[in-house]
């Protein structure tokens, strides 16, 4: 036989939003598609329109096939596989532990929670204790991370709206002060490999807390000032208010998650859902919208900045000293078996779907990517909209490629 021989193992797929989760009982039957070949050529009495897979405003090489009738979109078709990076084929051929820098290039802007949903999967497998101090870490480089990743969507939106200032005052400042704080603690700026199988690479260096709890007491500033700036600007709101409504049952049909769906009302996180960590003891809200439109899929977002902030608070004031790894030899094989982790990241809910056989490597691993989820709905989200409200709808998805051609 030419190739690798395929090894029997029983597989049971589980639910991978978890029994917990309301969207569960509240979900309906999922849209029918027609398949359909993507247009080459303008349909009768209107335009077609490749949009990307180099546009700036597609947030990564992304390809929008997109037919008019003059300025009204009539179908649009979201064009993935330009980015493609094979990572659960890679994972196949790795040591668990050499995994993690895998997931950092998944989700480039929230490496973190990337790391940590991975984590959790072995870790189930593993049956390991995570210490308390480890799992406090987790938690406020999870929020950071949140707080960056939501900061370089505020301002390429701005961007993608026309408003230039707010990605210099949210990408440049604020952002570049939590990158800072992680070049601390793990040395690296974008591509962590912080959160480790069974805790964390390393402790806080002296004086890292009181950055951090200096930068939460000033970040509540600053998420002012981007209301006043971008949030209430009566041009912003004029391009983004009532454009691209999503009902609450198209974003359970589609299997949206994340603040997409917040937007819409369904008020559905994982930290509170199916806690992970320490969640389970953080006080924390849940922003959600009413109509699911541009706006409120912007506003959730700033929201969940300010709770954010709050969780960082209570994990500063509840940690202590400790270790910051369990006990987890240098090499390991884990044991044959499935393991599902997910998390809320800053996109929505992001799963890890392992299999062992108690190799060294995974037998097969799956990846929840809430990006590549989240961009589906397009195909029906952009239709009868017009082509200048394409991009800011697009852009008030917050994808990334990384994580979509997974």
């Amino acid at each position: 036989m030419i190739g690798k021989v395929i090894r029997s193992v029983k597989i049971t797929l589980p639910n991978p939003i978890g029994t917990t989760n309301p969207l569960m009982a509240n979900s309906t039957s999922l849209p029918t598609i027609a398949p359909e070949v993507f247009p080459q050529q303008a349909p009768a009495n209107g335009m077609f329109i490749s949009l990307g897979p180099q546009h700036p405003s597609t947030h990564g090489v992304l390809r929008v096939a997109i037919t008019t009738d003059g300025e009204v979109v009539t179908s649009a078709q979201p064009d993935i596989g330009y980015l493609h990076r094979a990572t659960e084929k890679l994972a196949e051929k790795r040591t668990y532990p050499q995994i993690i820098v895998l997931t950092d290039r998944l989700d480039y802007l929230a490496a973190m929670t990337n790391n940590w949903s991975y984590c959790l999967a072995v870790e189930k497998l593993l049956g390991v204790a995570i210490p308390e101090r480890a799992d406090y870490l987790r938690i406020i480089v999870g929020e950071l991370q949140r707080i960056a990743s939501h900061c370089v969507f505020l301002g390429t939106y701005g961007i993608d709206i026309g408003a230039f200032t707010p990605f210099l005052i949210a990408f440049g400042r604020e952002r570049e002060r939590i990158i800072d704080l992680f070049e601390e603690i793990c040395g690296a700026r974008l591509t962590y490999n912080y959160i480790r199988i069974g805790g964390v690479m390393a402790d806080s260096p002296d004086g890292w807390e009181t950055k951090v709890s200096k930068f939460v007491k000033e970040m509540y500033g600053r998420i002012d000032e981007y209301d006043t700036l971008l949030t209430y600007n009566p041009i912003f709101m004029d391009r983004t208010k009532n454009v691209g409504k999503m009902s609450q049952e198209m974003a359970v049909a589609w299997g949206i998650t994340g603040p997409n769906l917040r937007a819409t009302g369904f008020k559905a996180d994982v930290r509170k859902d199916d806690p992970y960590g320490l969640f389970s003891k953080m006080k924390f809200d849940i922003p959600v919208g009413k109509q699911g439109d541009c706006w409120e899929r912007y506003w959730v977002r700033i929201q969940e900045m300010r709770e954010s902030l709050k969780i960082i608070e209570q994990a500063l004031a509840a940690m202590q000293p400790g270790e910051t790894m369990g006990k987890i030899p240098k090499t390991f094989r884990v044991p044959a078996g499935e393991g599902y982790g997910h998390l809320e990241a800053p996109r929505g809910d992001l799963g890890f779907y392992i299999v062992s056989d108690s190799s060294p490597s995974p037998y097969r691993m799956h990846i929840r990517a809430p990006s590549f989820i989240n961009l589906q709905v397009l195909q029906v989200l952009l239709k009868d909209w017009k082509v200048s409200d394409v991009i800011a709808i697009l852009g008030s998805i917050d994808i990334v490629l990384g994580e979509v051609d997974r």
